[in-house]
């Protein structure tokens, strides 16, 4: 006779044990493929994300054929994956919902899943049949349901995420109840100064993030970068303009894209200027993506949605307004439009995505509209090739020079991506350093004019370097710049690498009197690295800002402006003795 002890034992252990180490090996393998791979090399996200995805459907396949777990435990924790997967997707928060394209949820949320079954199905191998089933059920739905109480505040530039509480104010929110408590006090209008501290808009006059005239103290040891003054702002990725006394950017307060006006030595604010207009994606975040340019008493910005205003300079009055989305029919792409305006004699030209378009400067009407060149996140770029003036414009479907005045096409080079954001980069008159978008690489090209044509020619293809959204800089003979995540150098010759070093992201500056490299890295560090294409040298370090900081920063004479989506920081840099 079987005793009752005997029988419960007999109905709390399965006949066959699961067979658990092909589900550990497949996970181990898939997280490896997953997260290990995009950081050993920069460039293999999507490589990771399909080894994310394969690893999720092979461990569905060993649970189901090859674990030997009875039947009813197989298949009811297929479906009820599958379903608290799609009921989850449902009711997750905006920015995981729409992030990658819409994937971002399905890319992150199986590897999690598959992670927290198989750490189930180790634990729970000597569990009774009951328990072991009701923590089958609860692993899959804490799995699944975790995503509905979280949210990203941006992705980083590897594809990675800052994650937050769903219910967690943001630096918006705080900042918004900030402005709602304080005591209003009076803006004062500052006249804009004629001085040496001018920074006309976005990287600069000359749109290539060189600085000369400027010598720093590079032992920060002994000589650190003093702070002036730190202040929280409103989201959104400008950078800044300086004229004089004043800085200018642009920044999103809830429903309202405004451009700001402040004053350069303390911060405070001088002049707002408000549009009822908000652009969100969950990539950057919300706010205007574009710089602010100045134009001698005047600055000119574009906002995220289209909003194209003409300001004086000193006081925010609004002199006239379009919207270049509704003038060109022009809906944005996923992220937002993001060029920043060139002012060009009598003319304001800007690119409606991929379309360059020009207003005229003092009234504001329409002169000429290009053609549509594919995606583009560039700004369009004043160059003089073989003595003509022209403007370039990089895009989804390469190159594309027009007359600045008339707006006729000079010459066209293909080049197709899906996309572009970088400006192109100048060796000399007439070759040109292009990037081929997505982290595919770094071109070089020659543009010459003979007999009435315009010709073309690929002088060289590079993989050594492959930048995306991080600008770089020509100087010496060889391009300094990221490949991925990281500083580089190639020359210019063959593209060939010098070296590479330091995982930084973000953006730089070149000091070109001094051969150096100002970093503002994506996580808010101030680096500074030699421009030695003999080696790589990081000279100094430090913490400038925190949050990721995908803005361009700013050097006018000894002061450093830097920003991100919530607060803006001003440095004063010890000047090197002449």
């Amino acid at each position: 006779m079987i005793s009752k002890k005997q029988s419960l034992s007999e109905k709390s252990t399965p006949l066959t044990p699961i067979r658990l180490w092909p589900g550990v090996a497949i996970l181990l393998l898939q997280w490896f493929v997953r997260f290990g791979i995009p950081i050993i090399i920069p460039g293999a996200f999507s490589f990771g994300v399909l080894g994310g995805v394969a690893g999720g459907l092979v461990i569905v396949v060993w649970w189901a054929f090859f674990s030997r777990a009875p039947g009813i435990e197989r298949w009811s924790a297929i479906l009820l994956m599958i379903i608290g997967l799609v009921a989850t997707s449902q009711i997750i928060d905006v920015s995981i919902a729409t992030a990658g394209r819409g994937m971002f949820f399905t890319i992150y949320a199986i590897p999690v899943l598959s992670l927290a079954f198989i750490i189930w199905a180790v634990v729970s191998r000597r569990f009774s049949v009951k328990l072991r089933r009701i923590t089958m059920v609860l692993t899959i739905l804490i799995a699944c349901g975790v995503w509905t109480v979280l949210r990203i505040d941006g992705i980083t530039g590897d594809e990675g995420a800052n994650f937050s509480w769903r219910w967690a104010e943001t630096s918006e929110e705080r900042l918004l109840a900030q402005e709602k408590n304080k005591t209003a006090t009076p803006i004062t209008t500052i006249n804009a100064s004629e001085k040496e501290t001018n920074w006309l808009g976005f990287r600069g006059s000359n749109r290539d993030g060189i600085v000369n005239g400027v010598q720093i103290e590079t032992d920060w040891s002994n000589s650190p970068p003093l702070e002036l003054w730190r202040h929280p702002i409103g989201p959104g990725c400008s950078s800044f303009a300086v004229r004089g006394d004043l800085i200018y950017t642009q920044e999103q307060r809830g429903n309202d894209e405004i451009v700001s006006c402040y004053n350069l030595t303390t911060g405070e604010p001088v002049w707002q200027h408000r549009d009822a207009a908000r652009f969100y994606d969950s990539h950057a975040g919300a706010g205007p993506r574009s710089t602010p340019t100045i134009s001698g008493e005047n600055i000119c910005t574009l906002g995220a949605t289209g909003i194209l205003n003409l300001l004086n300079a000193g006081d925010g009055t609004l002199i006239w307004s379009q919207n270049i989305a509704i003038d060109n029919e022009t809906k944005h792409s996923g992220w937002g439009i993001t060029s920043s305006p060139l002012i060009v004699d009598s003319v304001v030209i800007i690119a409606a995505v991929g379309k360059l378009v020009s207003y005229d400067l003092a009234t504001g009407d329409p002169r000429w509209f290009g053609n549509d060149g594919g995606d583009s996140y560039s700004s369009p770029h004043l160059k003089i090739i073989d003595g003509k003036r022209q403007i370039l414009l990089m895009s989804g479907n390469g190159i594309i020079s027009i007359e600045p005045i008339s707006g006729k096409q000079i010459w066209e080079y293909k080049y197709p991506c899906e996309s572009r954001i970088l400006q192109p980069a100048f060796i000399s008159d007439n070759d040109i350093m292009v990037n081929a978008g997505g982290k595919k690489g770094i071109r070089r090209i020659s543009v010459t004019h003979e007999s009435d044509q315009w010709k073309i020619e690929e002088l060289w293809t590079s993989t050594r370097m492959r930048p995306d959204f991080n600008d770089f800089v020509v100087h010496k003979g060889h391009v300094f710049g990221f490949d991925g995540p990281s500083l580089a150098c190639i020359d210019i010759d063959k593209g060939e690498r010098k070296w590479k070093g330091g995982r930084y992201g973000g953006q730089l500056i070149l000091l070109a009197d001094q051969d150096l490299l100002l970093v503002l890295s994506e996580k808010g560090e101030l680096v500074l690295v030699e421009a030695n294409p003999n080696k790589y040298s990081e000279l100094a370090h430090l913490r400038a800002i925190e949050g990721r900081t995908w803005n361009h920063p700013v050097l006018v004479g000894d002061i450093l402006l830097v920003r991100n989506t919530s607060e803006m920081v001003a440095y004063k840099l010890a000047l090197r003795e002449s």
